[in-house]
């Protein structure tokens, strides 16, 4: 991962892009530090063992260079009528469209997804655990200053969680439908943001922290499709059990850690009066459940197909105690959601 110098630059300015973005107050300041996440994260992208890295680096690249130029051609047409600063969108409620289109775009929510799955397929787990967080901070956080209750905020935020529940259906692809399972989690915090920052910030936490403990467990028996599943060592019953936990986790079935950001932002958008919205959310977020079960199937059953060539491999004591820890911390996190609620 850290095999050349470089990359610990790239690394640095992949995050000096996003805190410039997320600290700036103007738009204009907003794109600079997303043209500079752009070109720091192309680099890193590239992969020699990977044939399919270079072909993700160029959609990757021409989907964001288009988003950006909007981006910027928005904001200059802002600024002939007030100027850059964040408070003066408002007064156009077209322009502030455009802007939203362009951050949905750039962060990978339907129904401007058409790049997000294709781009995850080409990309090693390490690289597709950043596409999945990381690069979703600045313009999640850029779209907050946007976002109003109105009816495009409420289609984009249905349309994501339905494409993401669909769209991982007949998928054999482990990225793909971790890709999906991001556009639907996309759904709930696009959601969040119509509450306030700490909403979507603490939902924002739990996915990643859940999307790396399931990614951590793929990168380190290099599982790419469902059927690799059946290869995992059957005799270890830690390794299953942290694995399909923690995915029945992710889908936010209770009484995993998962469901507690979806319980507080279910509870929250009632308390708003948003309760068609919740239904609608709830109703199609239960999608995802189907294909988590699927990846869980040769877990969940007491007979099942198992190859004779099973690949066994080595389980490092420190990969083990971080299972556990993953683990432990999947089922027993609910317990300590009293401790949110001074936050929250």
């Amino acid at each position: 991962m850290l095999n050349h110098p470089t990359r610990l630059l790239f690394y640095f300015t992949l995050m000096t892009g996003t805190l410039i973005s997320i600290s700036s107050t103007s738009w204009l300041g907003a794109w600079l530090g997303l043209e500079i996440n752009l070109l720091s994260f192309i680099p890193l992208m590239s992969n020699m063992n990977n044939q399919f890295a270079t072909e993700a680096a160029l959609k990757y690249f021409l989907t964001q260079a288009l988003a950006s130029a909007i981006l910027l051609f928005s904001v200059i047409t802002l600024s002939f009528q007030s100027s850059f600063l964040f408070s003066t969108f408002h007064d156009n409620f077209s322009l502030s469209i455009i802007i939203s289109s362009t951050l949905l775009l750039k962060m990978g929510a339907a129904p401007f997804h058409f790049w997000f799955p294709g781009v995850m397929e080409g990309l090693d787990w390490f690289n597709g655990l950043i596409l999945m967080t990381w690069q979703k901070i600045a313009p999640l956080m850029l779209i907050s200053y946007v976002w109003t209750p109105n009816q495009f905020s409420f289609i984009i935020i249905l349309v994501c969680i339905l494409v993401g529940s669909i769209g991982g259906f007949n998928q054999t692809s482990l990225r793909k439908i971790m890709a999906y399972s991001s556009i639907n989690h996309l759904g709930w915090m696009l959601s969040a943001t119509l509450l306030g920052e700490t909403y979507w910030m603490t939902y924002f936490g739990f996915y990643v922290f859940l999307s790396t403990s399931v990614i951590l467990l793929f990168h380190a028996y290099q599982l790419s499709h469902i059927n690799h599943f059946f290869n995992l060592p059957i005799n270890n019953s830690i390794l299953k059990l942290a694995l399909f936990c923690n995915l029945l986790s992710l889908g936010g079935l209770p009484p995993f850690l998962g469901f507690l950001p979806k319980w507080i932002l279910i509870q929250s958008l009632v308390a708003h009066h948003y309760t068609a919205l919740v239904t609608m959310m709830v109703i199609f977020t239960l999608g995802t459940l189907y294909f988590y079960l699927r990846m869980g199937y040769s877990a969940f059953m007491l007979t099942h197909t198992q190859s004779k060539w099973i690949l066994f491999m080595s389980f490092s004591p420190i990969l083990q105690s971080l299972t556990i820890l993953l683990l432990s911390l999947s089922l027993t996190g609910l317990i300590f959601a009293p401790l949110l609620s001074p936050i929250l």
